[in-house]
């Protein structure tokens, strides 16, 4: 499977926030338990490094990295399901890692 970024847009169809306010944060709680090998973040603290939630222009994501299907199959077809049971927009983008 190639690997890929996967943007879930919190707009509806017509164009207004997808509600409740807080739909972003509350999938990925959900999803923080989901972990590579070796993460030691604690998911009571932290988002999984597969699913986490982001503004970009005052709009919110969720950013759904497909290796999260690796871990489990079933974790990324909840995800993804949400986004389609919601009508929410799914669109695959390149992620641009800061230079350290």
């Amino acid at each position: 499977m190639i690997h890929k970024t996967l943007f879930i847009q919190g707009l509806t169809a017509n164009g207004k926030p997808f509600r409740p306010s807080d739909w972003a944060e509350r999938l990925c709680g959900v999803m923080a338990s989901f972990r590579p090998l070796g993460d030691t973040g604690d998911p009571r603290f932290t988002y999984s490094p597969f699913v986490r939630p982001v503004m970009i222009a005052n709009i919110k994501f969720v950013v759904v990295d497909t290796r999260l299907h690796d871990l489990d199959p079933m974790a990324l077809d909840f995800v993804l399901n949400f986004a389609k049971d919601n009508h929410l927009p799914i669109e695959e983008a390149c992620v641009f890692e800061p230079k350290t």
